[in-house]
C-alpha cells in the first residue's frame, strides 16, 4: 500500500510504499486492549504502603487482665479494631506488572498502526525539522495542518530545534522511531511517521 509523503508546510512530496504486513491488518481491538493495559501496569510505581500489625510501633503489653471484664479476650494494642492499631488488608508496596509474549506486544503494535491506517489518521512526513526552535512558529505550523492532537515520531535521533519548540505544546508528542509504543499511538488522533521513521519501522516489523 502507497501513502502520500508530506512537508510541514503542506506540500506533496511525493510517496512512499509501506508494509501490507504491517499497516493494513484488520484491527485486533483485544490486542490493543491487552497491550495498552500491559504498559500502564508496568509504569505503576507500586509505592502506596500502609502500617501493618507488625510494623506497628506500640506497647506489647496485655491491655487489660483475661477474666472478669466482660470483653473480649485482646492481647495487643495493635489490632486492627483499635485506634492506632495497623491496618487489616492494607495495600504493601508491590511491581503491578505483568508478563506479555514478545509476540503478543509486537502483534499489538503492527495493529495499532493499521488501526490508525484504516481510520486515515497516519500522515508521512518528509522530516521533522525547523530552523529555529520556537514554540509559537511550530504552533502556527501544527494549526495550519490540522494536527491539533497528535503523536510524531521522527528517525533515531530528533533534532533539537523541533523537540525544543514542541515540548510546551499540549497534546503534543514527538518521540524517535525507539520509543514507539501502542499506549502513545492510540492516546493520539494523528499518527505523523516521518520517512526515516517509516523505513526503521517496516525494517523492524516487516517479514
Amino acid at each position: 500500500m502507497k501513502l502520500a509523503i508530506q512537508t510541514l508546510a503542506g506540500q506533496e512530496a511525493g510517496s512512499v510504499e509501506v508494509s501490507a504486513e504491517v499497516f493494513g491488518l484488520e484491527p485486533r481491538t483485544d490486542l490493543i486492549a491487552r497491550m495498552v493495559r500491559y504498559q500502564l501496569a508496568k509504569r505503576q510505581q507500586g509505592t502506596h504502603q500502609a502500617q501493618e500489625r507488625s510494623t506497628i510501633n506500640r506497647t506489647t503489653k496485655k491491655m487489660y487482665k483475661q477474666k472478669g471484664t466482660g470483653g473480649a479476650r485482646h492481647g495487643s494494642a495493635k489490632a486492627p479494631q483499635f485506634r492506632g492499631g495497623g491496618r487489616a488488608f492494607g495495600p504493601i508496596s508491590r511491581s503491578h506488572a505483568h508478563d506479555l509474549p514478545k509476540k503478543v506486544r509486537v502483534l499489538a503494535l503492527k495493529h495499532a498502526l493499521s488501526a490508525k491506517a484504516k481510520d486515515a489518521n497516519i500522515i508521512v512526513l518528509d522530516k521533522a525539522e525547523i530552523a529555529e526552535p520556537k514554540t509559537k512558529l511550530l504552533l502556527e505550523t501544527l494549526a495550519k495542518l490540522g494536527w491539533s492532537n497528535t503523536l510524531i515520531i521522527g528517525g533515531e535521533t530528533l533534532q533539537d530545534n523541533f523537540v525544543l519548540a514542541a515540548r510546551n505544546i499540549p497534546n503534543l508528542d514527538v518521540l524517535p522511531v525507539q520509543g514507539i509504543n501502542v499506549y502513545d499511538i492510540i492516546r493520539r488522533e494523528k499518527l505523523v511517521l516521518t520517512t526515516a521513521a517509516l523505513d526503521a519501522i517496516n525494517a523492524r516489523l516487516a517479514g
